[in-house]
């Protein structure tokens, strides 16, 4: 259920009657005082009138105990007050609690416990509070990462529908129909790669990716990929500058490999013609620069977040689904590394990733 649906919804928690503190040990030292006063005036009073002598002496040790039995009998009806009051406040936060908890099943994240300071369980209703803040931002993510999901898929399925209605024309052109069977192809492919990378995340988030961890040269296979790309950057004249230094790393050699395969693929494709991309292996640091658009201040936060894209149509004409760098992330982070990224529109962009 949608949460946008709901409004939000708070339950007061709390006591009525706060107990304790200076003003209950004031309250009671006022009230005994008063209570001595009171029952040694009374004594006085009936030694005078019925036996017309005096009797300080006894009339003070009555005083204290008449003072003493009154304190008790008070203290004793005010924490029986005290302690009514506190059931009826844990049965009303309980109460409080189940209806809270029943929002939550019918699919509203909205719900929140409003604590006093003075509830038994305060820290109960913060924990509580924070519970369903956590829910609702997960649920947010969900319906987001549904409608990006719908999204990347109806975009190519519709290419891929209008383009084969055309294909039926009896009378159209061979250059025509050449043209939109590759665009039905290309398309295809990047319905399939949406499905891959779908299905490796979904494998790199539930940990169902089992590390095969084994000692390889890194410099080795950077250069290996750096020489695989190589039709790539060589069809846009761009420069390739690689300054490796011999390093022996222990980890996943084939997911790493899809690391440094995003980023160099990313680094060449953002880049133009006659553009330089640089690979670097810097002590234990491997830096990828390339001179290519950049990414705004304002994007540079969120490059790493699923189908998150700079600029759409850019990266949709290059075939872009946004969940390359969701991916290397997550594999660097398997590997206990961290990635980061610097860049400037115009200027260029650089990852640093340590392993």
């Amino acid at each position: 259920m949608n949460k946008k649906n709901h409004k939000d919804t708070h339950f007061q928690n709390g006591r009525r009657f706060p107990p304790g503190g200076w003003g209950y040990v004031f309250f009671m030292f006022i009230f005994v005082v008063c209570a001595i006063g009171v029952s040694s005036g009374l004594c006085s009073i009936f030694f005078n009138s019925f036996f017309n002598k005096d009797a300080s002496a006894i009339i003070t040790a009555l005083s204290a105990m008449t003072g003493f039995v009154l304190f008790g009998i008070v203290v004793m009806l005010v924490n029986f007050i005290l302690r009514r009051d506190e059931k009826k406040d844990l049965h009303e936060e309980h109460n409080n609690l189940l209806d809270a908890i029943e929002e939550i099943s019918r699919g509203n994240f909205n719900v929140l416990i409003n604590p006093d300071p003075h509830a038994p369980h305060q820290e109960i209703a913060a924990a509580f509070n924070k519970m369903t803040q956590d829910l609702g931002s997960l649920e947010t993510m969900r319906q987001d990462f549904i409608s990006n999901v719908s999204h990347e898929i109806q975009s190519p399925l519709t290419s891929i529908n209008g383009f084969a209605e055309l294909l039926q024309k009896i009378d159209l052109p061979d250059d025509d129909r050449q043209r939109y069977a590759a665009i039905i192809e290309a398309e295809s492919k990047r319905l399939s790669s949406l499905s891959d990378n779908l299905l490796k995340l979904s494998s790199l988030d539930n940990n169902k990716v089992s590390l095969s961890m084994h000692e390889f040269r890194l410099d080795k296979q950077l250069e290996h990929i750096a020489l695989t790309l190589e039709p790539q950057w060589s069809a846009k004249n761009l420069t390739l500058e690689a300054d490796l230094q011999k390093l022996t790393i222990n980890g996943d050699e084939k997911l790493l490999s899809q690391v440094w395969m995003n980023l160099l693929h990313n680094a060449i494709k953002f880049t133009p013609e006659n553009g330089t991309v640089q690979l670097i292996m810097d002590n234990g640091k491997v830096i990828i620069k390339d001179t290519g658009v950049g990414i705004s201040k304002e994007d540079l936060p969120h490059i790493f977040e699923r189908f998150y894209k700079a600029d759409k149509s850019r990266d949709r004409s290059l075939g872009g689904n946004g969940l390359g760098l969701s991916i290397v992330k997550k594999i660097i982070e398997l590997h206990g590394g961290s990635i980061t990224a610097k860049s400037e529109t115009g200027k260029g962009t650089v990852f640093e990733i340590m392993l």
